[in-house]
């Protein structure tokens, strides 16, 4: 078999959400059903207050004017000439702020006060009060501002989308008064706006016309200064490219001999230098070759050689240093050697002026040269200063020009009148009010107050947080609904445990006890839920039946004890043997439905359970037995924890099939909860349209919290002539509510087992 897909993985379709849809519409129209009242009463009473102001409401004309901007005025000096003011010329959306700044014009102070001024409306008392033509209103004198506050107040622009127009309204208790404000107001406005722009003209004309006079001064004074220049500096051309040209030749010629007489004076150096290295002790070494090249000292060279070999011959040939022909050769050797130095001597002293020359040729032309270079510079500054006194000239001389020609075209705009604004269509008196418009007012209102009717009534039901039918008890409590009973009715209780108001048909119990209603009145509504309950009870459990069953409320005065007794009641009906064991040691009632004594009961069986005895117990119901709650302890708690109360239950249990147990609140107190983890089951017991979900969660969640298991919740005091219960209302709903002969006597367990049914889900 292919598993069935979670319905939480299972992919949304377009049916779920229809489903979903109508489910929540069928929900909303339940709650709008079941608060009916509130959502009538809202509606009603928003419509007929929407009605009631509108005809109360004063009745207010608007007169309207259509006013044009046109960004292409008229321009009698040509096209190319342009206005001294901004008249909005151009595209719309590159003038924008100009259409809006036009819009904030015609609301400003400035114009709303020529109008005041003009229609004398500080002393116009109906204009002050807006009252309605025929409407008389005592003189009351404003200031001249606060009346041109009034004309702003009732002023609104509103430009025309894609257009260049735009509207203006103004709103009046009198039509005519409306038309007379507005056309003022108009006419101020384009009356204005032409002032404004001859006012700046005339402001612009007469500044550049003083502007003329100054620059015209300055164009003579630049003029002068540019001749006085040229005469102090002698300047006869203007070609400073020229002579910028001849110094920069010089400046190449002085550059190419300056650099030849520097390579020239070099040379000498290093000739100079080789020159006097030649020795006195040994002159025939000539590292230069300019001396080897010289004919004289060639010659001489040649005689100090050969003096020097004679020397060295007779030197050689035995003769001494002081021989006469020796001493006679070294004498040829010291005059060859002085005539050979003499020579060197006279051949550098030539170097030596070659090189002095050579240098003042190098200082004079280096003196050249920055002469031609600050007459270069001199010429730079000179062109510089005559360029700056030329700039000046031509600058103020286009400024001149320029100043003239718009004062011209500025005297000629002044005499003509253009105006960029004109209305298109003039304001008319008012025919029909602008407000209140009663139908579409009155039909606001009723939707306003059907829409607010309905929201009264969901969110009177989102507020109301009590539960009210098994379908809250289900989808809210996520608990199983084990079934209903309806509210009980007697001649001697009243009040909020038994309901605000009495059912029109709700049983009357006019002798016995509302607890005992299922015993009295077998074939009653109330009698047929409880046995429903206990059938539900019998069901859930029907191999292993629950033998300690536990009622318990989550807060007082909910009706646990009640139930009690009736599930107790039917279950004893069923043939079964049923005790009833009131563990309520705060504020019992079970002794007092079954007129027990207080003085014996469940504190006094602790002690002693063989007082126990089927006398002290037993009722007038067959199969059903009491045990009261005996005297009231200190401690209910710790006897619930006790070992013997665990044993007494035992004891019980023993003797009866089933023991039901009557417990206290379970938010209120812990005994309910200790006693849940000793029974089979629990039973909580919730009033209808009392107890809060909130409550009812935690009353769940503490028998969850110690163990204890749950079977399901009773909706108890159910008014069944509301429309929440209409389907109970038909099944328990009977018209013999009074003792029927055929229905009191004791069912047999067959015959319950025919007559039980367990109530839908």
């Amino acid at each position: 078999m292919t598993p069935q897909t979670p319905a939480a993985s299972r992919p949304l379709r377009a049916t779920d959400t229809l489903a979903e849809q109508a489910f929540t519409l069928v929900e909303t129209w339940r709650t709008i059903r079941k608060y009916w009242a509130t959502a009538v009463g809202t509606a009603i009473a928003i419509a007929l207050g929407v009605t009631f102001f509108t005809l109360g409401q004063r009745k207010i004309y608007q007169a309207a004017s259509t006013v044009q901007f046109d960004p292409t005025p008229p321009r009698p000096l040509g096209k190319d000439i342009d206005t001294v003011v901004d008249m909005g010329a151009g595209s719309y959306w590159n003038n924008r702020e100009y259409y809006e700044t036009q819009y904030k014009v015609i609301q400003s102070m400035r114009v709303a006060l020529a109008v005041a001024r003009q229609l004398d409306l500080p002393h116009d008392a109906a204009f002050l009060r807006n009252a309605p033509p025929g409407g008389a209103a005592e003189p009351t004198p404003v200031s001249l501002e606060q009346a041109a506050q009034v004309v702003r107040n009732r002023l609104s622009v509103e430009p025309v989308r894609d257009s260049r127009l735009a509207l203006v309204r103004y709103e009046d208790a009198n039509p005519e008064r409306a038309q007379r404000v507005l056309a003022t107001l108009v006419d101020t406005y384009i009356e204005q706006n032409l002032d404004d722009a001859l006012e700046s003209t005339t402001s612009a004309a007469d500044w550049l016309r003083g502007q003329l006079d100054k620059l015209k001064g300055d164009l003579d004074t630049s003029e002068m200064s540019l001749h006085e220049f040229k005469l102090s500096k002698n300047i006869l051309s203007v070609a400073f490219d020229d002579q910028s040209n001849m110094l920069r030749e010089e400046m190449k010629q002085l550059s190419d001999a300056l650099t030849s007489v520097r390579t020239r004076r070099e040379e000498l150096l290093a000739r100079r230098a080789e020159l006097f290295k030649i020795s006195a002790d040994d002159p025939n070494r000539l590292p230069a070759n300019e001396m080897l090249q010289s004919v004289l000292l060639q010659a001489l060279r040649q005689r100090y050689e050969d003096a020097v070999r004679d020397r060295d011959g007779l030197l050689g040939g035995g003769k001494g240093p002081h021989h006469p022909d020796t001493e006679t050769a070294e004498a040829r050797v010291g005059a060859a050697r002085t005539a050979l130095l003499a020579e060197v001597r006279n051949i550098q002293g030539g170097i030596d002026r070659d090189f002095a020359v050579t240098s003042r040729q190098e200082t004079g032309l280096s003196g050249l040269f920055e002469k031609a270079k600050k007459q270069a510079m001199e010429l730079n500054l000179l062109e510089i200063e005559y360029n700056r006194l030329r700039r000046t000239k031509e600058n103020t001389e286009k400024l001149y020009q320029l100043v003239l020609e718009r004062t011209k075209e500025s005297d000629l705009a002044r005499m003509m009148r253009v105006n960029n604004l004109r209305v298109v269509d003039r304001p008319l008196v008012p025919r029909s009010p602008l407000r209140p418009n009663v139908p579409v007012n009155i039909a606001v209102g009723i939707a306003a107050g059907i829409f607010l009717g309905i929201v009264a009534a969901l969110g009177q039901s989102l507020f109301d947080r009590t539960l009210k039918t098994p379908d809250d008890i289900e989808r809210d409590l996520g608990a199983a609904f084990l079934g209903l009973l309806p509210i009980i009715d007697t001649q001697s209780k009243r009040g909020a445990y038994y309901g605000r108001r009495r059912p029109r048909k709700a049983p009357s119990v006019t002798s016995g006890k509302s607890e005992l209603i299922v015993h009295d009145m077998p074939g009653s509504g109330i009698a047929e839920a409880a046995r429903a309950v206990r059938t539900n009870l019998m069901f859930m459990s029907p191999d292993a039946p629950q033998k300690y069953l536990l009622v318990s409320s989550a807060s007082p005065e909910e009706g646990k004890t009640t139930v009690a007794c009736c599930i107790a009641i039917a279950m004893a009906q069923a043939g079964q043997r049923v005790l009833l064991l009131d563990c309520d040691l705060r504020r019992p009632r079970v002794h007092r439905v079954f007129d027990k004594p207080l003085g014996v009961g469940v504190t006094t069986a602790l002690l002693d359970p063989s007082i126990v005895t089927d006398e002290l117990i037993a009722t007038s119901i067959p199969n059903l037995s009491v045990l009261p709650a005996g005297p009231i302890p200190p401690n209910p708690a710790e006897l619930f924890h006790s070992e013997r109360f665990k044993k007494l239950l035992h004891l019980l249990g023993e003797r009866f099939d089933r023991v039901i147990i009557d417990s206290p609140p379970v938010v209120a107190v812990t005994d309910a909860a200790i006693l849940g983890t000793l029974a089979d089951a629990c039973v909580l017991v919730v009033r209808a349209f009392r107890t809060r979900r909130e409550v009812a969660r935690e009353a769940l969640r503490l028998f969850a919290g110690v163990g204890a298991k749950t079977a399901g919740v009773v909706l108890n005091s159910v008014d069944l002539e509301r429309h929440e219960y209409k389907y109970y209302h038909y099944y328990y709903r009977r018209d013999a509510y009074t003792s029927d002969p055929t229905l009191e006597r004791m069912p047999t367990p067959a015959a319950e087992a025919r007559d039980g049914t367990t109530p839908p889900a």
